[in-house]
């Protein structure tokens, strides 16, 4: 079981990535909704999640760079979820795959029911075992991918679940305007 969790998140972390190819670097930063979603600061936050969930959780220290981050993001709120203008994209892609590397240590070197304590939760939940925190960190690696996927369609209409595997519809343009404009109309008269 833990083998095939940690495979779903390896395959949620991929899919994050695979979301920036082909933009340029305001696209990538581009705030997309009303709260500011942009693709690198999903990125940037799923790095310092997954350092936090399984370095500290598991009494793992986490190295100086992250603890910078999190200093910054207690600083100022919501620093973690953009990237400053001299944060590069490499930079963040190289976080993001450090922080897998230290998950992946604690995955691999601990049993699903390694106890752990989450502090920044509240107390009565703050126990935790691997297995609870990878299923945490799979759900929640693949809410923002979800994210992504739908801020990226609004940059430049790339849709799919991953490389490979788009897993939509066969359509062209105009099939898929006639489709929105359809469940337009429908939504119309529904209402």
């Amino acid at each position: 079981m833990k083998d095939e969790l940690h495979q779903y998140l390896r395959i949620a972390r991929e899919n994050m990535l695979w979301k920036l190819d082909g933009l340029t670097e305001y696209q990538k930063r581009r705030p997309m909704t009303p709260t500011g979603t942009n693709l690198l600061g999903l990125i940037k936050h799923l790095s310092i999640v997954e350092y936090g969930y399984f370095g500290p959780t598991f009494g793992r220290e986490f190295p100086a760079r992250f603890a910078e981050l999190e200093a910054a993001a207690l600083a100022r709120l919501n620093s973690d979820m953009w990237a400053a203008a001299d944060e590069s994209t490499e930079s963040i892609v190289a976080l993001y795959r450090e922080a897998w590397k230290h998950a992946d240590r604690t995955i691999e070197t601990n049993d699903l029911d390694t106890v752990g304590r989450v502090l920044h939760w509240p107390v009565e939940k703050q126990e935790v075992t691997l297995h609870r925190v990878l299923v945490h960190l799979v759900a929640e690696t693949n809410r923002h991918a979800g994210h992504a996927d739908i801020v990226r369609e609004l940059i430049d209409n790339s849709v799919g679940l991953r490389l490979g595997n788009e897993n939509m519809t066969d359509g062209n343009e105009a099939w898929w305007a006639a489709y929105r404009a359809e469940l337009e109309t429908v939504a119309k008269e529904a209402d």
